[in-house]
């Protein structure tokens, strides 16, 4: 057996034991990765922990020490009165509020998990507080960032039209930004609807002592709004790094009023973490040893050029489901061009089905996005919540790349 299929093995065997015994996925990636790395890949230690994601890791842990902070001193709750106040008590608006932020935050230039960093928090701890679905709230800011991610000005759209520009193959800038947006607008609807979307409407809250309370701005929350503004523009003008932003305001906060900075250190998702790093470290692994470029040749020399088109969207949206959505195109839309010259294949349609599928499957706990919404989610229960956003991811996986596929690569004239 080749050391690919050794590793795509031991992957399934991850998946199967941490399902079937309620062990954190993280620990049995990491034992993975070493198992692997060393007896497989003939990595050494600095070659294994290459795919640790140092950067994430300060993100997942800078924002939710950030917003645990604002939910300790009531600033998610000031900020959930006037989100309330904003619609007139439409609570059923706010999910595709959420969706319009998140979509307008990365259509002018910031990173989809940038965007989900300073939107989920709050969104969820509204969800939280009104009853909403979770994986509602937590899909619609998801879906909402993949929905703007694609304009010829954002980071996603700019990566994905240079590549194309220098493997010399047609694009349409335009073409790829709408493909992504209908497609993330049609699936927020479903998931609307099947997730208890239409139940809100109509729903109205009226003003308690709690809201009374929520709605004073004192010194502590005036402060944590400043630091999520400077997050913002941190983020989006400066272009500095979400995560040790975020840190660093709340460590700001923390020397300001150290007992809710005490407090909220133990509300970090510090099994989330684990979790997320561990897989993650190993597809490091799998990335280092070819497992992935593997995967992408046996598709590529595949003779029927509309087969290979669905399987390498597939490959796509199954390998970002647990890493880069960028780096995944970077490495696929290389490996398409050789059959996307030979003219079967319109190379429009062609990138943006494979542009869509590599991100709208970010809601997955495993990606970047996906963490952040299971992360910054209060008050559930965290092992059932990963679940439904593993079982949502899955069926994602599974069902927008043939969709996608038959949209725009297999009906040509709808490009």
């Amino acid at each position: 057996m080749s050391p690919e299929l050794i590793s795509i093995l031991v992957l399934v065997v991850v998946f199967v034991i941490a399902t079937t015994r309620s062990i954190n996925m993280g620990v049995l990636s990491f034992a993975a990765a070493f198992g692997v790395g060393e007896l497989v890949a003939d990595l050494d230690s600095d070659g294994i922990f290459a795919g640790f994601p140092g950067d994430l890791f300060v993100v997942l842990v800078g924002v939710t020490y950030l917003f645990a902070i604002a939910r300790a001193n009531g600033t998610t709750d000031w900020v959930v009165h006037a989100a309330i106040r904003l619609v007139r008590g439409r609570i059923s608006l706010i999910p595709w509020v959420m969706f319009a932020i998140t979509a307008i935050l990365t259509g002018i230039g910031a990173l989809s998990p940038a965007a989900v960093a300073i939107v989920a928090p709050i969104a969820l701890s509204f969800a939280a507080r009104y009853g909403i679905s979770p994986l509602l709230m937590g899909a619609m800011v998801v879906h909402g960032a993949q929905g703007g991610g694609f304009s010829p000005i954002s980071i996603y759209g700019t990566i994905v039209n240079g590549i194309v520009d220098r493997e010399g193959l047609p694009g349409s800038e335009l073409g790829l930004f709408f493909a992504s947006l209908v497609v993330n607008v049609l699936i927020a609807g479903v998931v609307f609807v099947l997730f208890g979307g239409l139940k809100l409407t109509g729903a109205a809250t009226a003003d308690d002592e709690r809201d009374r309370e929520a709605a004073r701005l004192d010194p502590a929350k005036a402060a944590t709004l400043l630091a999520l503004v400077a997050l913002v523009v941190a983020v989006l003008v400066f272009e500095l790094d979400a995560g040790l932003s975020a840190i660093t305001l709340a460590v700001l906060l923390n020397v300001a009023w150290p007992a809710v900075g005490r407090q909220a250190v133990t509300q970090i998702a510090w099994p989330t973490v684990l979790l997320i790093c561990g897989v993650l470290t190993y597809v490091g692994v799998l990335e280092a040893m070819g497992t992935i470029e593997y995967a992408g040749n046996a598709v590529s020399d595949i003779g029927v050029p509309l087969l290979a088109a669905v399987l390498i969207c597939y490959i796509g949206a199954i390998v970002s489901a647990f890493a880069s959505s960028v780096g995944i195109m970077g490495a696929l839309i290389p490996l398409a061009v050789p059959f996307l010259l030979q003219g079967e294949i319109g190379a429009v349609g062609m990138i943006a089905a494979l542009a869509v599928s590599a991100t709208v499957v970010d809601v997955s706990p495993f990606s970047t996005n996906g963490a952040l919404v299971l992360a910054a989610a209060p008050d559930v229960d965290r092992d059932r919540f990963f679940r439904q956003l593993m079982v949502y991811g899955g069926v994602i996986v599974a069902a927008v790349p043939p969709a996608v596929w038959l949209a725009l690569v297999a009906t040509p004239e709808l490009v």
